[in-house]
């Protein structure tokens, strides 16, 4: 690719990638500076791109990665005990933050780590000294003994009152590959 083409594919691709970005939940600063970031690494590791007609994907799979290295980079080991609610806050998000102050400190770690950081169960069985299928088992266990609280709440919910659940779905989904 030269550097004329990726010129052109960096101005036509560099605000998708925000827009990718967003859409993933990173705020707008961040999520600039890691497309930013990703766009100038894929310049420089443009002989490992195989298709570029696959660019955009290719440095939008940079730009996740630059920014979940950015917050394991900055990250504590505990997490938060609290979680902020803001004013307009959603019933699951309330319900979320009571399923998880259900969770001992180390599986709020695992979870913390795992969903919201981004590291896979080799990563985090690295960290913990035991195998990736234990880590695996875990979250598996974990997972399932907070859909059973869910489940439970979504039952006195509707015994109490006509009101529909908060959760249509799995608030905590097994991750393919980790």
């Amino acid at each position: 690719m030269t550097q004329k083409q990726y010129a052109d594919a960096y101005s036509l691709g560099f605000h998708q990638t925000v827009r990718f970005l967003l859409s993933r939940g990173v705020l707008a600063d961040p999520a600039e500076e890691a497309a930013q970031g990703a766009w100038a690494k894929g310049w420089e590791c443009r002989g490992q791109l195989r298709d570029p007609k696959r660019l955009l994907t290719w440095v939008n799979t940079i730009a996740i990665n630059l920014f979940r290295d950015g917050c394991r980079r900055r990250e504590t080991s505990e997490f938060p005990p609290e979680i902020p609610v803001p004013a307009k806050a959603s019933p699951r998000t309330i319900d979320l933050a009571r399923i998880i102050d259900k969770c001992s400190p180390a599986e709020r770690e695992i979870l913390q780590k795992h969903y919201l950081a981004g590291y896979t169960s080799q990563e985090l069985a690295a960290q913990g000294g035991c195998k990736a299928s234990t880590v695996r088992v875990r979250l598996l266990r974990l997972r399932r003994r907070l859909q059973t609280i869910v489940r439970e709440k979504r039952v006195r919910g509707k015994s109490a009152s006509a009101a529909p659940s908060a959760y249509g779905h799995d608030p905590f989904p097994a991750v393919q590959g980790s």
